[in-house]
């Protein structure tokens, strides 16, 4: 409805009131008296103090229980390592992360208390949607899959499942899993590391691999990752089966 036409409508209504308003004066029957408000200041009850009441900000960007899709932009949180979730935190507020409203958000909060909210959604066991279905090149996605399995030992690129875990779904208890996630948040961050805009903790070891990617491997790694399923049930491994390939600030071998 646009503006002249809800207009027009509260005017209607307004005047039909009226209409039956008067019609029953005309009648000799006065009109009802309005009901007070039942919910009156003294009845309301306080919001409930929770954490998951106090994270639903959260929820606006990242979905029904930091669930999201696997369209768009923004990531899926739930069920992310509480190691991993509990980093980013830190560095949007600290700054090694640049996005306005999550800076915003986390400016005058505590380690502990980013930690409590990182804990929250790395409880949440929530199903994930069916992956993204894209008209890429079947070479592009070739190139993807060879990357995320093999790596590129010519460039010195270890293969996205050595740290990432077999079934890319992380590890604990820092690891992020990348499948489930939407095609143009993974270029987006991809291409934030390979230019410098994004850090982490040193060593940075994604800065390092970023840098080695080409335009065109961040099409194909993005494109393939947001086009795999992820298996029911599926969560971050306990550990990873190797040591990782190179040290990584923040995460432990």
């Amino acid at each position: 409805m646009n503006a002249n036409g809800g207009w027009r409508h509260a005017l209607a209504a307004l005047l039909a009131g009226l209409g039956l308003a008067s019609a029953a004066v005309a009648q000799g029957t006065p009109p009802a008296p309005q009901r007070p408000a039942e919910d009156t200041l003294s009845q309301r009850r306080p919001p409930e103090d929770t954490l998951a009441q106090r994270v639903v900000a959260c929820t606006t960007c990242h979905g029904k229980e930091g669930q999201a899709t696997n369209l768009g932009y923004f990531p899926r949180i739930a069920g992310k390592p509480a190691g991993y979730l509990h980093h980013q935190l830190l560095a949007f507020r600290d700054g090694r992360r640049h996005y306005p409203l999550m800076s915003a958000l986390l400016e005058t909060l505590s380690d502990d208390y980013l930690r409590e909210m990182a804990e929250y959604f790395a409880a949440l066991d929530l199903p994930y949607p069916p992956p993204q279905t894209r008209d890429a090149p079947a070479a592009l996605l070739e190139r993807g899959r060879v990357l995320v399995r093999e790596g590129d030992a010519a460039r010195r690129l270890p293969a996205c499942t050595q740290c990432h875990g077999e079934a890319m779904l992380g590890a604990q208890p820092a690891i992020p899993g990348l499948l489930g996630l939407p095609r143009d948040y993974l270029n987006s961050q991809l291409g934030q590391w390979r230019s410098g805009q994004r850090h982490a903790l040193a060593p940075d070891c994604m800065a390092d691999i970023a840098r080695q990617l080409a335009p065109e491997d961040i099409a194909a790694l993005s494109s393939w990752l947001s086009s795999q399923p992820v298996p029911a049930g599926g969560k971050p491994a306990a550990t990873l089966p190797a040591k990782l390939p190179l040290p990584c600030g923040g995460v432990t071998p």
